[in-house]
């Protein structure tokens, strides 16, 4: 990993997956997920899932990182994840998406709190504690300093990691994912990085 990456990730980490909490608190600030439509220059045109178009203009000197898909063989116990999970009926805890941290990163957003992908999602940013493999299924035990969370990883549970990324790489049809775009006074928005799927894949946080 390069050191301009590291120090990219030990300064951005807490905005990457920051709590939701500090978000309601700087209302001038929205996540976005979408698929770019265009770009010229350093303004991107955005769709964003729910359908609107927005534009994000990049800051000087932006960031980009690349989201790469993983698997369920990469996660061990001792590394630091956060994973997206949705309660099950039974009050088990599905999990939608699993992100490895880099090393670099280990600390970020540290804790369990709701998320807003989807109504009742959650977000736990913990240590690997077990990773119990089953046959169909496998069984993560996230610890953080203020308790722990059982999740249930399927083969539907998608799972990612984190690379330096292009900007050239980042073209009409990419995927992106910005956690804290900030509004400027003409509606537009403006970020200081991009968080991309690299190879056609869709960000999943």
């Amino acid at each position: 990993m390069s050191t301009l990456f590291r120090r990219f990730l030990l300064l951005s980490g807490v905005a990457l997956m920051g709590a939701a909490s500090s978000m309601a608190l700087a209302q001038e600030t929205v996540r976005v997920r979408g698929t770019v439509d265009g770009f010229a220059g350093s303004a991107y045109t955005v769709k964003t899932r729910s359908g609107d178009t927005v534009t994000v203009t990049l800051a000087e000197k932006p960031m980009f990182v690349a989201i790469v898909k993983a698997s369920m063989a990469d996660i061990k116990p001792g590394m630091f994840v956060g994973a997206t999970a949705m309660p099950e009926p039974d009050g088990t805890l599905k999990a939608v998406e699993v992100h490895i941290f880099p090393e670099a990163m280990r600390g970020t957003g540290e804790g369990h709190r709701p998320w807003d992908l989807a109504p009742k999602a959650t977000m736990t940013n913990a240590n690997v504690e077990t990773a119990v493999a089953g046959a169909s299924s496998r069984t993560l035990t996230l610890k953080y300093k203020d308790g722990e969370k059982t999740l249930q990883v399927t083969p539907e549970t998608v799972v990612v990691t984190y690379a330096p990324g292009d900007a050239a790489e980042v073209k009409p049809g990419t995927g992106i994912f910005i956690p804290a775009a900030e509004k400027q006074p003409d509606g537009s928005l403006r970020t200081p990085r991009i968080t991309y799927g690299r190879d056609g894949l869709t960000p999943p946080m």
